[in-house]
C-alpha cells in the first residue's frame, strides 16, 4: 500500500503547529497503524528529519496511550484503540490526515501527545476507600451482589485513554469521571465515601477545563471499551443526591 499522511506537527505547547505532508510506501494491511507510523518514522530519521512523536506503550489495546485523530475521528474508523487499528482498515492511495486530541485539558506536548495528567487529577481527587488494616480479610467477608460486581467491572473496563473527550463536540470528561465514580460507588467497599467521592471528582473535573456535557452521546459512540453513555445518567444521580446531603 501507498498512503499520503497529513500529519500534525507541533514542537511544543507554545509553538505554531501545522500538518505536514508524507508519503509512505510499502505499507503491508497487516501493519498495525502504529507500525506503519513506526516505519513513517524510520524513513525520517534515515533522511535526517525529527521522527514524528506519538504516545504509545503496551500496543495491545489494554494502557490507552496511543491516542490519535485519525481522519476525525477518535481511534479512527474502527471502535478500538489505535494500536489494535489495522492498515487493511485503509486503501491504497489513500490521504490520512493524523492529529492529537483537541481539548483545551489536553495541551500538546510535542506533534501527536498530549499531556493526559488532568485524568490522573480527577482519580487522585476521588480519594481512599474505607478498608481495615491488618490481615488480609476473607474474600467472602464482604458479600457483593451479581449486579453490582458486573457494574463495577464493566465501569472498571475504562483505560483513560481520552477518546471520550476527543469525540465530544464540547470536549467533555464526563464519561471517563463517571465510569470512575460509578466502578467504586456500586460496590459495598467505596459506599462510606460516595457521597464526598462523586462531588470531589465531578469538581475537579470542572476545575480542569473540560467542556460541559449536552449528552450528545459521541463519547460512548467513541469509546473502545464501550462505556455505556447511562454512566453519565448514574453519576448525575448520585451528584444531586450528595449536593443534597452536604447542604
Amino acid at each position: 500500500m501507498s498512503l499520503t499522511l497529513r500529519v500534525w506537527r507541533q514542537k511544543n505547547a507554545a509553538a505554531d503547529g501545522t500538518m505536514s505532508t508524507y508519503e509512505v510506501e510499502g505499507i503491508s494491511p497487516d501493519m498495525s497503524f502504529l507500525e506503519m507510523l513506526d516505519t513513517l518514522n524510520e524513513s525520517l530519521i534515515l533522511a535526517g528529519d525529527d521522527p514524528v512523536a506519538f504516545d504509545h506503550d503496551c500496543r495491545e489495546g489494554i494502557c490507552g496511550a496511543c491516542s490519535l485523530v485519525i481522519n476525525g475521528d477518535a481511534h479512527g474508523p474502527e471502535r478500538t484503540t489505535t494500536c489494535q487499528l489495522h492498515m487493511r482498515s485503509f486503501s491504497d492511495g489513500d490521504t490520512i490526515d493524523i492529529e492529537p486530541w483537541r481539548a483545551s485539558a489536553f495541551p500538546v506536548v510535542k506533534d501527536l501527545v498530549v499531556d493526559r495528567s488532568a485524568f490522573d487529577r480527577i482519580i487522585q481527587s476521588g480519594g481512599y476507600i474505607t478498608a481495615p488494616t491488618g490481615a488480609a480479610p476473607e474474600a467472602h467477608a464482604t458479600a457483593v451482589p451479581k449486579p453490582a460486581a458486573d457494574a463495577a467491572f464493566e465501569h472498571a473496563e475504562c483505560i483513560g485513554c481520552g477518546a471520550c473527550v476527543a469525540a465530544c463536540p464540547n470536549g467533555s470528561a464526563m464519561l471517563f469521571t463517571s465510569a470512575k465514580v460509578n466502578h467504586l460507588n456500586v460496590l459495598p467497599q467505596g459506599s462510606p465515601e460516595r457521597g464526598s467521592r462523586v462531588l470531589d471528582m465531578v469538581g475537579q473535573m470542572d476545575d480542569e477545563g473540560f467542556g460541559g456535557c449536552t449528552l450528545t452521546g459521541e463519547c460512548a459512540t467513541a469509546c473502545p471499551k464501550g462505556i455505556p453513555l447511562f454512566s453519565i445518567t448514574k453519576m448525575n444521580r448520585e451528584f444531586v443526591r450528595a449536593a443534597r446531603k452536604r447542604q
